[in-house]
């Protein structure tokens, strides 16, 4: 008989006081999809992240706020908002709730 466990992705979190913690939940050859744990980090300045693989994010707890390099302003993320990064589009964390753990959900695909 299989036994099922359940986890909660809300809680038991790592210390992410001084750098961002990055949690493999499931992992095959087509996709990885992590939970992200930010306490205020961001990406340091000057810097683009870039991927080859897309990325969909969803933010679970927190607030976060994006920016892409072929776009005006900012992108305000709020608990419930999701956003699709295209593989190879420059993109940076612009800023994290450092009152509060930021909880992001990640899928990373092909």
């Amino acid at each position: 008989m299989m036994k099922y466990t359940i986890e909660n992705i809300l809680s038991g979190f790592p210390d992410s006081s001084r750098e961002e913690k990055f949690t493999s939940l499931l992992k095959t050859r087509e996709f990885l999809l992590e939970r992200i744990v930010s306490s205020g980090q961001i990406t340091p300045p000057g810097e683009w992240l870039s991927q080859e693989k897309h990325e969909w994010v969803l933010l679970l707890k927190g607030r976060a706020r994006l920016r892409f390099r072929e776009a005006d302003g900012l992108c305000q993320m709020e608990p419930g908002d999701a956003v699709l990064i295209p593989a190879g589009c420059f993109h940076r964390v612009e800023w994290t709730d450092p009152g509060q753990k930021t909880v992001w959900l990640a899928l990373h695909y092909a």
